[in-house]
């Protein structure tokens, strides 16, 4: 067996384990930092559905490129780590014996799908949704040839995918058992703007039901249809289950590391375990709500690559008092040509976590005048602190700009600023580019939400 030596082992190379190993390399030069990856090209997770559509129309198009890392000195073995020796700092990797110092989990996360579901798996024609190219060049190459999908789930993969598929000629049908679509990310009129777009596209929707059968019909392995709750039957050539996903931990409990709520590797505010050379990030990490700070199942990219600029940063002191403090939930998304975000809690979600809020809405213009190229309908919706006026969430629905200005409304959840605060921000406004500086809707739902919070 091959001896390697290390400073610092990251075992996974997706956004987690990639910003951790360029994090800590720019804070600890001298160090040497090893990456191992299972597969040797990753995909960009996020554009994954816009494979299956003309927006990318292959894999080869969403290649992650590990360029940085390589120009920084940054080591990367092609593996997988099957035991490590957490006394002795040593991990075994294929035909290689790796020491290391300190080690970080970035096992990112795979495919759920229920248990009543699993054996179903094995037909022809049934497939989740892997971030890995050989197995999604597979999915592409079956969907190519098939007509009648059935997608399994709502949430932004499945809906993505669904509208992708359905701009391409394909015949699609969501199933999902939520009230509406998105619904982890937005309050029901916004889901609703959503769904009218996605039925225009095509896709028929089937909502609060769900499946409990997926039918081989005929014996001979193929998929021909599914069953739901409510005894319907909905004919299928491929089923893909858009269900989810959840943190990749077998190592981790394998070798005795603590496993928090839902599965995920029990982490402290700089993604420490309780064995402080032992970090954790991204999917595979313990999550909790900036907000309510409960338990959280919310998996982004963004948040991973927060987790990886914190661990890699506190590698061998902390630097930054502020530590991480939990996700904000923060999404963005297209539904054909209408982008949708959202960040921190929906008006469902404070209501169910017994939160006092009010709520302020704006719609208005995304240009100005209404005469300019371009200029369409923005919806700005925040979700605030009754007692104080702190905003916790904010949803919007407009333009491509839409995607940037829900970052705007993340920092200021973040740095608890409050409508107070908000209605009265300066801003940078260009008829072109921008909504009229007289009704700019961010500004604009602040006042509503404080006209709330005075009545």
């Amino acid at each position: 067996m091959q001896k390697v030596t290390c400073d610092v082992l990251i075992i996974g190379g997706g956004p987690a384990g990639g910003v951790t190993a360029v994090t800590a390399k720019t804070n600890y030069p001298n160090k040497d930092i090893l990456v191992i990856r299972e597969n040797e090209i990753q995909l960009v997770p996020c554009a994954i559905p816009y494979v299956f559509g003309e927006t990318l129309g292959c894999s080869d198009k969403d290649v992650a490129s590990c360029a940085m890392a390589a120009d920084m000195g940054i080591s990367t073995l092609i593996g997988k780590v099957n035991d490590i020796n957490i006394a002795k700092k040593i991990a075994y990797c294929d035909a290689y014996e790796i020491s290391f110092d300190k080690i970080i989990f970035a096992t990112g996360s795979t495919p759920f799908v229920h248990e009543s579901l699993r054996h179903s798996l094995s037909l022809k024609g049934v497939f989740t949704v892997p971030k890995n190219k050989v197995l999604i060049d597979e999915l592409k190459s079956y969907i190519d040839v098939k007509n009648e999908i059935v997608i399994v789930g709502s949430g932004f993969i499945g809906i993505e995918m669904a509208v992708e598929l359905a701009e391409s000629g394909k015949s699609v049908t969501v199933i999902s058992a939520s009230k509406h679509i998105l619904k982890n990310a937005f309050d029901r009129e916004f889901a609703n703007l959503a769904i009218d777009i996605m039925l225009k596209a095509g896709v028929k929707y089937v909502g609060k039901d769900r499946v409990v059968e997926i039918i081989d019909k005929n014996g001979d392995n193929h998929v021909n249809a599914v069953r739901l709750l409510s005894g319907q039957t909905v004919d299928a050539e491929i089923v893909i289950m858009a269900t989810g996903y959840q943190p990749n931990t077998e190592l981790a409990k394998k070798v005795g590391v603590s496993l928090g709520h839902y599965g995920g590797i029990w982490v402290d505010e700089y993604m420490r375990t309780a064995n402080h050379d032992i970090f954790a990030v991204g999917d595979c990490s313990a999550r909790r709500h900036f907000i309510t700070k409960d338990s959280s199942k919310v998996m982004l990219a963004s948040t991973s690559a927060a987790e990886g600029r914190m661990a890699g940063s506190s590698l061998y002191s902390i630097k930054y008092l502020k530590g991480f403090s939990g996700t904000i939930a923060i999404f963005s998304t297209m539904v054909g040509k209408t982008a949708f975000s959202s960040a921190g809690v929906t008006e469902e979600q404070a209501a169910t976590a017994g939160i006092d809020i009010v709520t302020g809405s704006f719609t208005g213009l995304n240009r100005h005048p209404a005469s300019i190229p371009g200029a369409q309908k923005q919806l700005v919706k925040l979700i605030a602190m009754k007692n104080g006026g702190q905003i916790i969430g904010g949803q919007i629905v407009g333009g491509n700009e839409t995607g940037e200005m829900i970052n705007i409304i993340g920092l200021m959840i973040e740095m608890g600023v409050s409508v107070y605060t908000a209605m009265s921000m300066q801003i940078a406004t260009q008829p072109m580019l921008t909504a009229a500086p007289t009704n700019y809707p961010i500004v604009m739902a602040a006042v509503m939400a404080i006209k709330a919070i005075d009545n």
